[in-house]
């Protein structure tokens, strides 16, 4: 993934409300930055940002609350009984998702359609798009749960996938096409795929 902002395409994006679920991949890290440019280059789109448990140890959750202008949301089940379900709230709500990294995990559960946890069981309901961008280990895109459960995932009317991109792993050394594909690309198919299932432009988005 680059570092360097600049060198970036910008998507034209018709929606207006993204949800961005941040799982348990160290590239997870990264997700300040990117909200800040989402911030800078589309003002138009209010943004929300989830993290599952495994995620919020790799990233301070107090930055992506500050970047993002709102509330952190954690995947977890809240201790309170709540006035709103928050998984029906948060389905509704999203006009696109964007899955930033996407773990073996998380993919994993969400292939197997899980919904244990608040945002794995909006994103189960949810007809809003949802886009990918796997971040696995050495050997996760090749092994056979890999391979099945991407597989499954592509077959959804609603779920985009990205390709890998080459990074160094940081547990062997190497470079390999295991990294997580840089939030553009991951948008701009999010969109591709927007409007192939006829959703219209949100109200009050740019010309």
């Amino acid at each position: 993934m680059t570092n360097d902002f600049r060198e970036l395409a910008f998507p034209e994006l018709s929606f207006r409300r993204l949800l961005i679920f941040g799982t348990g991949a160290l590239s997870v890290c990264s997700l300040p930055g990117w909200i800040g440019w989402l911030n800078e280059n589309y003002p138009h789109i209010e943004t929300r940002v989830a993290l599952t448990r495994q995620a919020a140890t790799f990233v301070a959750p107090a930055a992506l609350t500050a970047m993002s202008g709102k509330p952190l949301i954690h995947d977890v089940w809240p201790a309170e009984p709540q006035v709103t379900a928050p998984h029906v709230e948060l389905a509704e709500w999203a006009d696109a998702v964007a899955v930033f990294p996407a773990s073996f995990h998380f993919l994993s559960r969400f292939a197997l359609g899980l919904a244990d946890t608040p945002v794995l069981l909006a994103l189960q309901c949810t007809t809003a798009p949802i886009g990918l961008a796997p971040a696995l280990p050495p050997g996760g895109f090749q092994s056979h749960a890999g391979l099945q459960h991407l597989a499954s995932l592509r077959e959804r009317a609603n779920v985009v996938v990205t390709e890998p991109q080459a990074g160094r792993s940081v547990s062997t050394g190497r470079v390999e096409k295991t990294a997580a594909a840089a939030l553009p690309t991951l948008l701009e198919l999010i969109e591709k795929r927007r409007a192939a299932l006829g959703f219209e432009p949100s109200e009050g988005d740019r010309a």
